[in-house]
């Protein structure tokens, strides 16, 4: 067996439900602990040593948590539309429920996205709510979110659920962009990125650093929920197989 072809096998190997869920609990609380740590030391940033903003004020400090949970809620629907084309192109169990897995925890950081951007819109723009560019596109992600969490759950048979929402997510994977292009494309009253790959960041550097840690801290969170989900997902998937009935005797968790 040449090394590509062993790579592939050991690749492949965790794609299996059985070989997956005892990785995916083994990782979940080292995620979880970096998650923790990190947000702390994000939170100890953003509210106690990065300072005042001369043209917002206190108000500013928001960014700390609409920032990241913008992003986040971003990136989870493009590994969510990943998983997806994953689970289409080679059929695999797994990539269907890594996606069903992750599709809560995306809704739940696009729902305090807006509505953290509620807040730092009011002192700042004079409206809760303005049907801008980049909010409209950002609600609308948040449909999809339920929109695809509604229709997997609807449909009976769990691999057909599983194709339609697929198509779902793969489709609605074009309104990301467009969130995040939109104060480019279009006259907008949301502000430009504080911080490109391209040009230096407008800010300082210890609030840069405190919006960079919580965004790793709800990476890390994203990772340790979505594992915790999926080994779920997995029990109920596979629960008359001989292994599910062994794990589950081996926890005790037979009635």
């Amino acid at each position: 067996m040449t090394m590509q072809s062993s790579r592939g096998f050991h690749l492949f190997h965790f794609a299996a439900p059985n070989t997956f869920y005892p990785l995916a609990g083994r990782l979940a609380p080292w995620f979880a602990g970096l998650a923790a740590l990190l947000a702390a030391l994000g939170l100890w940033l953003a509210f106690f040593v990065a300072p005042t903003d001369a043209t917002q004020g206190e108000v500013y400090r928001v960014i700390f948590i609409h920032v990241p949970a913008a992003w986040m809620s971003m990136f989870v629907y493009l590994v969510m539309a990943f998983w997806s084309g994953m689970g289409i192109i080679f059929n695999t169990r797994l990539s269907a429920l890594m996606a069903r897995a992750l599709a809560p925890t995306g809704a739940m950081f696009c729902f305090v996205a807006l509505w953290t951007g509620a807040l730092w819109g009011r002192p700042t723009w004079g409206a809760y709510w303005v049907w801008d560019a980049r909010l409209t596109s950002q609600l609308l992600l948040l449909f999809l979110y339920f929109g695809y969490i509604a229709l997997t759950e609807a449909i009976e048979d769990p691999r057909r659920g599983d194709r339609a929402g697929a198509i779902l997510a793969l489709v609605g994977a074009v309104n990301v962009p467009i969130i995040y292009f939109s104060v480019k494309w279009w006259n907008t009253l949301h502000q430009g990125a504080s911080v490109s790959l391209t040009k230096a960041p407008s800010m300082a550097a210890t609030m840069l650093w405190g919006m960079l840690i919580m965004a790793l801290a709800a990476w890390a969170y994203t990772i340790a929920v979505a594992l915790w989900r999926v080994r779920s997902l997995i029990l109920e998937r596979e629960r008359h197989t001989d292994w599910v009935s062994a794990e589950l005797d081996r926890q005790g968790a037979r009635p």
